[in-house]
C-alpha cells in the first residue's frame, strides 16, 4: 500500500492508461469521501470512462438505492451490489467509483484486486459529516446519530479499505490537487498486476 503525498503532476497520463491495461482504477472509500466528483476528473484527465457503481445498481434494480434498501434491506442490495461491481470490472479501462460498503464484501475485494487498481480515499469524520449532511440519500445515515453510525463505519471499515493498492487522503482542497495526487502515484507504479 502506498500513501500519496504532495507532488509533481505527471505529464505523461498516457503512460498510466496503457499501464493499466484492461484493469479499472477503483476508488473505494466511506461516503462523503469524494469518489464521485474526484472520480469524473480522474476519468476526464486520463481520458477513461467514468462508471458510478451506485448509479448502475439503480438502473439495475429500476429503484433508487434508499428504495432498495426500504423494499428489500441490505442483504439484498449487497448482493445486488456484488453482481453489479462483476460485471463492470470485466469492462475496463475505466474510472469506477463504488458505493462504501461495496469494498466490504470479500467476492466483491477479489474482483476488484482481479481486474482493478483500488484507491482508497481516506477522510476523517469532520470532512465526511460536512459533506453527507448537503444529502439525504444516505440510507445508513437515516437515523437518530448519523455521527455515530459514520464513526462505527469507520472502525469497521477503515481496517478493510487499508488492503487497497493505495490511499489518498481525501481533504477539504480543490478536488483538482486530489486528483494530481492520484495521478502522480499512478505514474510512478511500474506495474498495476496484483
Amino acid at each position: 500500500m502506498s500513501v500519496a503525498g504532495v507532488g509533481q503532476v505527471p505529464r505523461d497520463h498516457n503512460g498510466v492508461t496503457e499501464a493499466l491495461g484492461s484493469r479499472s482504477i477503483v476508488l473505494i472509500g466511506l461516503m462523503g469521501a469524494g469518489k464521485t466528483t474526484v472520480g469524473r476528473r480522474l476519468a476526464q484527465r486520463l481520458g477513461l470512462p467514468f462508471v458510478d457503481a451506485d448509479q448502475e445498481i439503480e438502473a439495475a434494480a429500476g429503484k433508487t438505492i434508499p428504495e432498495i434498501f426500504a423494499d428489500h434491506g441490505e442483504a439484498y442490495f449487497r448482493e445486488g451490489e456484488r453482481r453489479v461491481i462483476g460485471r463492470l470490472m470485466l469492462r475496463g479501462p475505466q474510472v469506477l467509483a463504488t458505493g462504501g460498503g461495496a469494498f466490504m464484501d470479500p467476492a466483491t475485494r477479489a474482483a476488484i484486486a482481479e481486474h482493478g487498481v483500488p484507491i482508497w480515499l481516506r477522510a476523517d469524520l469532520p470532512l465526511l459529516m460536512k459533506r453527507v449532511r448537503r444529502r439525504s440519500n444516505r440510507p445508513l445515515l437515516n437515523n437518530e446519530d448519523p455521527e455515530g453510525v459514520m464513526k462505527r463505519l469507520m472502525d469497521e471499515r477503515y481496517p478493510v479499505y487499508s488492503q487497497a493498492r493505495f490511499v489518498v487522503d481525501s481533504r477539504d482542497v480543490p478536488h483538482d490537487l486530489i486528483v494530481n495526487e492520484i495521478l502522480r502515484l499512478l505514474a510512478e507504479t511500474q506495474s498495476f498486476e496484483s
